[in-house]
Parts: C-alpha cells; sequence; structure tokens
C-alpha cells in the first residue's frame, strides 16, 4: 500500500505543484493586504484546490498518454507503461482527485464566496482537455501555459469575489504565469520532437524545429518579465524596490535556463525545466511576502 502511493506521488510529480502554487499564493497574499483580513479557510482551500486539481490533471494525462509513453525511449518507464500502476487504478485517482477539487471549491462557501464552486467544473474540465491538446494543434504548450495561468486569478476570485475593476491585478500574475509556463514547456518539447514527429504530434518543436523553438521559448519569457513588470505597477498595496529587484533576480534566471539548453545540446533541459523553475516560483513569492510584509 504504501509502495503504491509512493508511485502515485511520483505519478503526479508532487513536487512540481512549486511551479504554480507560489504564483497563486502571490496573488493572494495581496488580496489579503487589500481586505486587510485574512481567513485560514481561504488558505486551506487555495492550496488544496491546488493540489487535488493539479493531481487529477496530471494523474490524466499519463493515464490519455500511456501508449506514446510505452512507444517513446524517454519516457517508456513511467508507472503506467512499466506496469508499475495499471489503467483502473489511475482511473480511480483521477476520479477520487477530481471530486476532492470539487470538494475543496465548496470550502469557500464558509467564507461566503460562491464563485469557486461556480467555476470548479468548467476549470477542472479545462484542465483534463489539455491531455487532448497535442493530437490536434502544435499550440498545445500555450494550452498547459493558460491551465496553470489560472491559479493566480482563481486565488484572486477566491478571495476577492468577481470585483471587475480590480481584475488587471491578478490577470497580470496570470498573463506572466502564461508565457513563463508555454516558454518553458517548449523548451522541454524539444527532447520529444523527432518522436512527436513520427507520431504525428503536434508540438512547437515538431512544426518548426528547435533552433526557432527556443527562439520562441525566449521571447515568452522576456513578455513574461514584462508582465511582472505590469504586476509592479497596477499592484495595491503598491509594491517597491525589493519586488523590483525580486524580477531582476528572475531575470538573470530567465537568462541563466536559456544558457542551459542549445540546439545541439539539450542534456540540461530536466536542470532548466525543474531546479531553474522551482527557485523562480518560490523566489518571487518569498521576495513578494517581504515586500508586502514591510509596507
Amino acid at each position: 500500500m504504501q509502495k503504491t502511493l509512493m508511485y502515485f506521488v511520483d505519478l503526479i510529480k508532487l513536487q512540481h505543484t512549486l511551479f504554480a502554487l507560489p504564483f497563486a499564493l502571490i496573488s493572494a497574499l495581496l488580496a489579503w493586504k487589500m481586505t486587510d483580513s485574512f481567513h485560514w479557510v481561504q488558505l486551506l482551500g487555495i492550496v488544496a484546490c491546488m493540489v487535488t486539481a493539479r493531481s487529477a490533471a496530471m494523474a490524466f494525462n499519463r493515464l490519455i498518454d500511456s501508449t506514446y509513453d510505452a512507444e517513446n525511449p524517454r519516457t517508456a518507464l513511467r508507472h503506467i507503461p512499466a506496469g508499475l500502476l495499471k489503467k483502473t487504478q489511475v482511473i480511480a485517482f483521477v476520479m477520487l482527485t477530481s471530486l476532492a477539487f470539487l470538494a475543496s471549491c465548496t470550502l469557500f462557501l464558509l467564507v461566503n464566496n460562491i464563485w469557486p464552486l461556480v467555476f470548479g467544473l468548467p476549470v477542472l474540465l479545462f484542465l483534463l482537455s489539455y491531455s487532448y491538446a497535442k493530437r490536434f494543434t502544435a499550440f498545445c504548450h500555450f494550452w498547459l501555459g493558460l491551465a496553470l495561468a489560472l491559479s493566480p486569478l482563481g486565488a484572486w476570485v477566491a478571495i476577492r469575489g468577481m470585483v471587475w475593476h480590480e481584475s488587471p491585478i491578478p490577470l497580470m500574475l496570470t498573463g506572466a504565469v502564461f508565457f513563463w509556463v508555454s516558454g518553458f514547456d517548449m523548451l522541454y518539447a524539444c527532447q520529444d520532437e523527432d518522436f512527436d514527429k513520427s507520431k504525428g504530434l503536434f508540438s512547437i518543436p515538431a512544426k518548426i524545429g528547435i533552433r526557432n523553438t527556443l527562439r520562441v521559448a525566449f521571447v515568452c519569457h522576456l513578455v513574461m518579465l514584462g508582465f511582472l513588470l505590469g504586476f509592479y505597477w497596477l499592484a495595491s498595496p503598491p509594491l517597491g524596490a525589493i519586488y523590483l529587484a525580486g524580477v531582476g533576480f528572475v531575470s538573470c534566471l530567465v537568462v541563466y535556463q536559456h544558457a542551459l539548453v542549445s540546439e545541439k545540446d539539450l542534456s540540461k533541459v530536466n536542470q532548466a525545466f525543474f531546479n531553474v523553475n522551482a527557485v523562480i516560483s518560490v523566489g518571487l513569492m518569498l521576495i513578494v511576502l517581504l515586500q508586502l510584509y514591510l509596507v
């Protein structure tokens, strides 16, 4: 039982929740500051929604892609093709985590906010549908980007509700996450350029080649930095020099990330994808926390 549980933790790469969760918490931190009130149920709800939604989506992706994973040397040892987990087990896990996500949305009813529950099912369906994107569009990376970009917007709505005149603030973070995730997913997909072509799957690397993909990914990350600066200008209460220093820190990490990967050497893609991105998201969250504490 314990071994099976560990297989599921590894299947969904639980540690990669660090990519989007810190941006959701950045949004929440600012929303709490504006509201001048904090509720533990909101924090619990945001974390629970993030973990369960991502778990459902990741497991569903592994389930849908299991046939391709078995044929791809890079992914042949993943849990389903390797026989470590049965498809029926993963189906049950997807159903359980999906229900847990919808149940997590109901927590916000305790603070008189119905909107997370209203949007819960549509958001879940959008997250799950990403798994089919590579079957029909090379823009699948942007689909994933939008899926994760919903996290800061969702966190804002979970705390502030549907306050339309405030929407530009979380939308700056949504834009940052959208271009950040889309860009690094393109980098990651470069590893499967030949496989995608051979199987008729769609991706930016399969469409325009690795060299051009690296350029597009870099542009995406430059746009991401623009959105982070936009967040600085719109945020209320105002963010100061500490946050700007944080954006400078993120800029250096973006340059470093791209320096690790080249058309002729993809051996450090995982280092660029996992390690650097975790530092970017967690580091920026800590910087915002410090900035708001000093405001």
